[in-house]
């Protein structure tokens, strides 16, 4: 009964392993995407820096409210990433003690198996020792 319940914690660990390491590629996914926004946000802002220098008069004056606006949600994404990043290293460490514990329920069940085979060798070996031992004792009684 121990045995097929280390394997039912192995198996669940497995699965705990899995679904943590799921939740990680998420949250890099959603990192990579954040940055992906800062990036373009850096573009736009490029390339409004131009367009105002290009037309003063007449784009020019807009400029600032894009400029405030553009501060805005860089300051915004800079949040959503730092956040994501802590997420991140929480995931981490989640999936890390997950790993661990899966580990230690394979080393115990792979110890268990080598004391269940050590015991069949021992069990084994001495049947073996009786035959031979049967086997002298035989030869020893026979006459001639």
């Amino acid at each position: 009964m121990a045995a097929k319940g280390l394997h039912t914690l192995i198996r669940l660990s497995k699965w705990n392993v899995d679904e943590k390491q799921r939740v990680l590629v998420a949250l890099q996914g959603r990192e990579d995407e954040i940055l992906a926004a800062i990036r373009h946000a850096e573009e736009s802002l490029i390339h409004e820096q131009q367009v105002a220098s290009a037309d003063a008069a007449g784009v020019g004056f807009a400029y600032a409210a894009f400029a405030n606006a553009w501060l805005s949600r860089r300051e915004q994404l800079m949040q959503m990433l730092e956040q994501v990043r802590q997420e991140i290293i929480k995931a981490r460490d989640d999936l890390a003690d997950a790993f661990n514990q899966l580990k230690t329920y394979e080393l115990t069940q792979k110890e268990r198996e080598r004391r269940a085979q050590a015991e069949r060798d021992k069990k084994e070996q001495a049947f073996l020792d009786e035959i031979g031992l049967n086997i002298h004792r035989r030869r020893d009684k026979e006459p001639g």
